[in-house]
C-alpha cells in the first residue's frame, strides 16, 4: 500500500471538493460552504505539514463547524489552536453566496469554536508539541461541507433528506477509503456516534480495515462533554488501549 505523500493527500481532498460541488441540496438547506475551496490555502498547509507518513490513529469528525474549519480550513479549526499550536495561518477567501449571519472572516474570526478548542486542547495537553501528536495521529472530517438554513442555523449531514444524503455519503465514503489507504491507520476513532457509523460503513469492505472506535464528541450541546471534558475522552482512550 502507498504511504501518504503530500501530493496524494492534496489530490484526494481536491477530488472530494469536486465531487461534493456537483451535489444539490434543497430546503431547509439554503446555503452551503465548501472550505476545501475558499480555505484551501490553510487546508493544504495542514495536509503538507502533518499528513505525511503512516498514522497509527486517525480521529474523524462529522463536518466543519461554522466558527472552526469553516473559518480556518482545518478540521475542528478553532482559530487560536490552528494559529498558535499548529502554527498555520494563511489567506482565506469568501465562499459564494455568503450567509450574512455566518460571515467568513478566516483567521480574523473572533468567535470561539468550542468543539475545536476542547479537542485540540485535549491533544495539546497530552502531547505538548503538535509535532509529537502528529507523529502517530491525524485529524480529518468525514464531510467537508457546511449546511445552513435560511436563518443561518447549522444543519448537520445526518439531518439531510435520504435522497440528498446518499450521494453525499458516497463521495465522502470514497474519500475516507482513500485516506485510510494512504495513512494506513490501525484505529479510526469517530469523534461522536455519527462519525463512528460513517467510519464503520465506509471501511467495512477494505481488505485491511482499521479497528473502529469512538470518543465523546466535545460539542457544547452535550451535557456530558460540558461536565466531563477532558476526563471522559481521556478515560475512553485509555480504556481502548490507545493512550
Amino acid at each position: 500500500m502507498p504511504i501518504a505523500s503530500n501530493s496524494a493527500l492534496r489530490q484526494s481532498a481536491l477530488d472530494l471538493a469536486e465531487a461534493v460541488d456537483q451535489l444539490a441540496f434543497g430546503e431547509p438547506v439554503v446555503t452551503v460552504y465548501n472550505p476545501l475551496r475558499y480555505a484551501w490555502a490553510p487546508h493544504s498547509i495542514y495536509l503538507d505539514r502533518f499528513g505525511r507518513g503512516r498514522k497509527r490513529i486517525v480521529f474523524l469528525g462529522m463536518n466543519p463547524g461554522p466558527w472552526g474549519m469553516a473559518q480556518t480550513g482545518v478540521p475542528f479549526g478553532e482559530v487560536p489552536a490552528v494559529r498558535d499550536w499548529l502554527g498555520i495561518e494563511a489567506f482565506v477567501s469568501k465562499p459564494p453566496g455568503e450567509h450574512p449571519k455566518r460571515p467568513i472572516e478566516g483567521f480574523a474570526c473572533q468567535r470561539s469554536e468550542v468543539s475545536g478548542r476542547r479537542l485540540w486542547g485535549l491533544f495539546a495537553g497530552k502531547f505538548g508539541a503538535a509535532e509529537l501528536f502528529f507523529k502517530d495521529h491525524f485529524v480529518a472530517n468525514y464531510c467537508p461541507l457546511v449546511f445552513m438554513s435560511a436563518t443561518g442555523a447549522n444543519i448537520t449531514p445526518d439531518k439531510l433528506p435520504a435522497a440528498e444524503r446518499a450521494p453525499l455519503e458516497a463521495a465522502c465514503d470514497e474519500h475516507l477509503r482513500r485516506l485510510v489507504g494512504l495513512l494506513q491507520p490501525e484505529v479510526l476513532v469517530g469523534v461522536g456516534a455519527f462519525a463512528k457509523a460513517c467510519a464503520a460503513r465506509a471501511t467495512a469492505d477494505l481488505p485491511a480495515a482499521p479497528r473502529i472506535a469512538t470518543i465523546l464528541h466535545p460539542s457544547p450541546a452535550s451535557p456530558i462533554a460540558n461536565k466531563h471534558w477532558p476526563e471522559r475522552p481521556l478515560q475512553q482512550l485509555h480504556d481502548l488501549g490507545l493512550w
